[in-house]
């Protein structure tokens, strides 16, 4: 038996030395950027020798290790069909890459991207074919004591949550909260995070809005609105009011991995009321080892509460269904309208998709009366908005973050549709002027190829498993109701201009994360009885032991290699002011910091005291001349000091001079003009 164990175990291990080895040719990094594998011609210059060795290595025994298998992989082919098998094959292929500004080097780095997902394939067929029979019937029974047996119908059993769903939320919660602070550290990262926080910290004060600062170009940054004589977020009310739960007890950071936990069990729960058990825990178990969830449930965006409310509203829809109650439609209304006070986009979405399904309600006689409920509680809780809209922009249909983005970027330029006028013109990110049908391609391409990457983190790629389903399977109703979950997510969405970049995956998308997990968990067990129907009656355990072999790769692999690869000072964001705010030697001192809007006045301008005649130290931004003569005749009473930021220093902050009087600052002749 340990013989057979070792021979497996060994396929793991070459599979995760594998990954590691091709992770080290993806150029990802703490940018603002899409990851591309390296040229394949540049490959020896770029990448250290050993990771092309350890590669190398596993190409060459995966291929002696398939030709010993040909045949039965052949006859599996030929039992699914050749043109089914050639439309998973092209999914597979597909979205193993992104684009590229050249046309050769995407081709080519997709056929690279491809092959390198194809040997992971082949070095996790092997590890679950290697399996000894011993070995498979201890897998078996760990399998079933954890999951519960396979189901023997398609009949849901709806269900609460139990010890196994806390287990996973209680370590989805753990891990989250670990990266936010050894990873994230605790500090917003992202343009959207800067604004959500200031938000939370005034909401969490009682305020709607913050007093105009005296000189308002010292305190300019992304997505804050600056009027007369105030300033003020632009973004939707609902998520800083819930993370000015957390600001208001100084754990800001921690809200957002409670959510991720909390998500985990609403999941299990919803899965529950349409699919078996088994089948639900199985999807959910993907859920809490996603990197997706995980890396979401760590940062400061609104993405984990939209889903949780989400889920919510879809536990509550599906409970209705089987028990048309009043409540249940309340509850899924109030959820709805939540997210649309989020991420209002995704409340559309929600509403339209739900609304539809909350019709097949039975037991009643009449069977609209459910539907009215929630639509009619899902509109009343969105029209809170409404008077926040009339207290930010003077009307109570006119969003703040429309006007903003109206006044930045140009009118129309945020307006959902097609038009010349769309967009905000990010090149990079948005390589096409307005919105079309091909940028509706373009964002597609980007976004699949980033839920390929991210779902799962496996190295064959995340999607295979549904494409397998959608091409070989048998669809139940639940399973199509999935489809239709991603299908209307995805499909509103594309007529928004932007992807959503390259910020955690194909964000925009979120909401689409427990549908493919599902489909996914449904794709495993159809392969593994596809498989079974023409082998061995061990298939569907060797495939769920395959599954789980690339979860345990993606967690010890990808998981770290992303958080700290990527997110790891993310964008140039450092918390290092953090510490100068809580120094008293800065006690009502006013410092100047020098280099960019963002990062290096973004990352200090959140740990600014909402009161700023308060004696806490304020963070400006060193302009030029005239800026500081400005700060000087404002606040006669502070001392100054000047702070080179991480852009200036190539590290963290630096102070550079201080304590300066208001005379000595102006006569100073080192007041940089700033580049952005």
């Amino acid at each position: 038996m340990s013989r057979f164990w070792s021979r497996s175990s060994g396929w793991v291990l070459l599979l995760a030395i594998g990954q590691i080895a091709t992770l080290t040719m993806v150029r990802a990094g703490p940018g603002v950027g899409y990851q591309h594998f390296v040229a394949p011609w540049e490959l020896f210059a770029e990448v250290p020798i050993w990771a092309i060795a350890a590669f190398a290595v596993e190409v060459l025994l995966v291929g002696l290790g398939l030709t010993a298998h040909l045949s039965t992989i052949r006859s599996f082919i030929r039992e699914r069909g050749v043109w089914r098998t050639a439309v998973v094959a092209a999914l597979f292929v597909m979205t193993s890459a992104t684009l590229s500004l050249s046309v050769p080097r995407y081709l080519s780095e997709l056929l690279f991207a491809a092959t390198v997902q194809l040997v992971h394939l082949g070095a996790v067929f092997l590890f679950a074919v290697s399996l000894s029979e011993d070995a498979v019937s201890r897998v078996a029974f760990w399998i079933e004591r954890v999951l519960g047996p396979a189901p023997q119908t398609d009949e849901a059993e709806p269900g609460g949550s139990d010890r196994f769903v806390w287990v996973l939320a209680a370590c989805v919660a753990v891990t989250a909260a670990l990266l936010a602070i050894f990873v994230y550290q605790r500090h917003p990262h992202v343009p959207d995070e800067v604004s959500y926080l200031l938000q939370a910290r005034y909401f969490a004060a009682g305020q709607l809005t913050m007093p105009l600062p005296k000189v308002p170009l010292a305190f300019n940054v992304d997505l804050m609105t600056y009027q007369s004589t105030r300033w003020f977020s632009p973004f939707p009310p609902g998520w800083p009011m819930l993370l000015a739960v957390g600001a208001a007890v100084g754990l800001p950071w921690l809200v957002n991995p409670l959510l991720g936990g909390i998500a985990v069990v609403l999941a299990y729960v919803f899965l529950r009321e349409i699919y078996p058990r088994r089948t639900a825990r199985l999807a959910t178990l993907l859920l809490a080892a996603s990197p997706w969830a995980l890396l979401m449930a760590m940062n400061l965006m609104s993405h984990t509460a939209s889903l949780v409310a989400a889920l919510i509203a879809a536990a509550a829809v599906a409970r209705l269904r089987r028990d048309p109650r009043g409540r249940w439609a309340v509850m899924a209304g109030v959820a709805i309208g939540v997210v649309g006070l989020i991420r209002p986009l995704e409340g559309v979405a929600l509403a339209l998709l739900l609304g539809f399904w909350s019709l097949g309600a039975r037991g009643r006689r009449v069977r609209l009366w459910p539907s009215v409920v929630l639509t009619v509680t899902t509109m009343a809780t969105s029209a809170l908005t409404l008077p926040y809209n009339r207290v930010l922009t003077g009307h109570a249909d006119r969003f703040p973050v429309m006007e903003y983005m109206n006044a930045t970027f140009g009118p129309g330029s945020n307006d959902l549709g097609f038009g010349a006028n769309r967009g905000s013109g990010w090149r990079g990110l948005d390589p096409l002027p307005g919105h079309g049908p091909l940028d509706v391609l373009i964002n597609a391409n980007f976004n699949f190829f980033q839920t390929n990457t991210e779902l799962l983190g496996w190295a064959t790629g995340s999607l295979l498993l549904i494409a397998m389903l959608l091409a070989w399977g048998k669809l139940r109703r639940a399973d199509w109701t999935m489809v239709a979950a991603v299908a209307t997510i995805v499909g509103i969405h594309s007529f928004y201009y932007f992807s959503g970049g390259p910020d955690f995956g194909a964000r925009y998308w979120y909401l689409i994360i427990v549908p493919c997990l599902a489909l996914s968990a449904r794709g495993l067990e159809s392969l593994g009885w596809q498989a079974a129907s023409g082998s061995s009656r061990s298939a569907p355990t060797r495939v769920i032991a395959g599954a789980l072999a690339l979860t345990l790769v993606s967690l010890v692999v990808f998981v770290p290699w992303r958080a700290t690869d990527k997110y790891f000072h993310y964008r140039g964001m450092r918390p290092g002011v953090r510490d100068l705010a809580d120094d008293p030697a800065f006690r009502n001192g006013m410092l100047l910091i020098r280099g960019n809007r963002h990062p290096d006045f973004a990352s200090a301008v959140v740990y600014n005291a909402l009161d700023l005649d308060s004696p806490a130290p304020v963070f400006v931004r060193d302009i030029d001349a005239a800026t500081r003569r400005a700060l000087v005749e404002a606040y006669p009473e502070r001392s100054f000091w000047l702070v080179d930021g991480p852009t200036v220093t190539g590290d963290g902050y630096r102070i550079v001079a201080g304590p300066l009087r208001g005379a000595e600052l102006v006569a100073r002749p080192d007041a940089p003009h700033a580049p952005q």
